[in-house]
């Protein structure tokens, strides 16, 4: 279940991230980083949770995976930036070791 979910999530990542940008998001600053946080964050903790893998090897799989993204965005009218990779970075980091501390309580208990 934990790998359908990552999944899906891959998709819905690179279907948000990949297509042209629509209507620019709210003017807030750093909103932008706060999705890509978000986003990896999510993508980081199905697998963390069912804690079938090392946790370093799910952060660097997300982290080469945003990076592709930011390589990949300008070729589809998106600007490709370090401060969005910082952020899927910290985001698969902090997701990856709240589900597996969430994860592992369930297990113990």
């Amino acid at each position: 279940m934990a790998f359908k979910l990552t999944l899906f999530i891959i998709l819905a990542i690179a279907t948000l991230t990949l297509t042209p940008p629509g209507e620019p998001g709210p003017g807030i600053a750093g909103f932008d980083k706060l999705l890509h946080f978000l986003a990896f964050a999510a993508l980081a903790m199905p697998m963390a949770y069912a804690g079938r893998m090392p946790l370093f090897l799910i952060v660097l799989a997300a982290m080469a995976y945003g990076g592709l993204i930011e390589l990949i965005q300008p070729h589809v009218g998106r600007s490709g930036e370090w401060g969005d990779w910082l952020a899927d970075g910290l985001g698969a980091f902090l997701g990856a070791g709240l589900a597996a501390m969430i994860g592992r309580r369930g297990r113990v208990s």
